[in-house]
């Protein structure tokens, strides 16, 4: 492969994936129930800005139900959102710290 060519796939690789990180935002909340049964979590959380929305409290699907173990009813936490499939769903949780 010669290095021109690389050089051009590097910079379209690039160009590709850096929508994607463009789109993170951090929200800062607080848990409010967990039912790892349905794999959803309510957080009473701020405005987020890239669905233009207020804050609320409101349900969300876990993306991984792993990270429902991670934190509990009254934790401070910050997290990632996406809409997936329809729904709006979890996609990082961490406790604020």
């Amino acid at each position: 492969m010669s290095t021109k060519f690389k050089t051009v796939a590097i910079a379209a690789l690039i160009a590709v994936m850096a929508p994607l990180g463009a789109n993170a935002e951090t929200v800062k909340g607080e848990v409010t129930k967990i039912d790892a049964d349905a794999g959803k979590i309510t957080i009473k959380h701020g405005p987020i800005k890239k669905f233009d929305m207020d804050a609320m409290t409101m349900v969300f699907r876990a993306g991984d139900p792993a990270m429902l173990k991670q934190v509990k009813a009254g934790d401070k936490v910050t997290f990632e959102a996406d809409k997936i499939n329809g729904q709006f769903t979890v996609i990082k949780i961490e406790k604020a710290k």
